[in-house]
């Protein structure tokens, strides 16, 4: 099997060099990227595995770049984390609600988003899922499938979204706290990502539409899908 292909998306060149540096050491092949124009003739081209894609690029900026992502159907499930120096919090939910997976300020360590994107991997390639299919009042998710319909109407959701769909549903009736969603789904637990959750939780169940009322939120503790 062919290593995972991470596309690396900068416009600084010592940024992308060094990321490719440290990326192929830890096995993963890489293709690289100076601005927003060339990353989605790439992320086309390529089908990488995973995106890093900073968010100030020349001729189309990062977040433009994952809103374009998002409406093509070829690229729609490539998972996205964002690099950025720009790390208020009104950012990141902006970069969540046009379709990133996660998000990195800059300046990072390089440890902790090789971590991030290995966990990223993990949950988009499915390890963790379960055989048996899930039901929850018109909503089923098919693990091996990879697959979510909403009344017999599929329903596309991210990499993410649909770990999420999953984890909420295989627990009927319980709460999930925002630490456990963050250790379960993305494989982390970092201070200050409370609302991370928060924010795809929204996305999810804007793309399950007239079945978003099976996600129920619990003010103060988290959220539990319907039982």
């Amino acid at each position: 099997m062919s290593a995972p292909l991470i596309l690396v998306v900068d416009d600084e060149q010592d940024i992308r060099d060094l990321l490719a540096f440290n990326l192929r050491r830890e096995g993963y092949e890489t293709e690289s990227a100076a601005d927003g124009v060339a990353a989605l003739e790439a992320a086309r081209t390529c089908r990488p595995s995973l995106i890093l894609l900073d968010v100030m690029l020349p001729r189309m900026d990062g977040l433009e770049v994952c809103r374009e992502l998002g409406k093509d159907r070829s690229t729609a499930d490539i998972p996205v984390i964002m690099l950025t120096a720009r790390g208020d919090e009104v950012d990141r939910i902006v970069g969540f609600e046009l379709g990133a997976d996660d998000y990195v300020v800059k300046p990072f360590n390089i440890r902790e988003l090789v971590l991030r994107i290995k966990a990223m991997l993990r949950r988009h390639s499915g390890e963790k899922e379960a055989d048996q299919s899930l039901h929850c009042h018109g909503v089923s998710l098919d693990p091996l499938a990879h697959r979510v319909t909403v009344e017999g109407e599929t329903v596309d959701l991210t990499a993410i979204q649909f770990c999420l769909l999953q984890d909420l549903m295989s627990n009927p009736g319980c709460v999930r706290s925002r630490d456990e969603l963050l250790r379960s789904v993305w494989d982390y637990q970092f201070d200050g990502y409370d609302r991370t959750v928060d924010t795809h939780i929204k996305r999810l169940r804007a793309r399950l539409g007239s079945a978003a009322d099976i996600i129920e939120t619990v003010r103060g503790v988290g959220y539990r899908c319907r039982g």
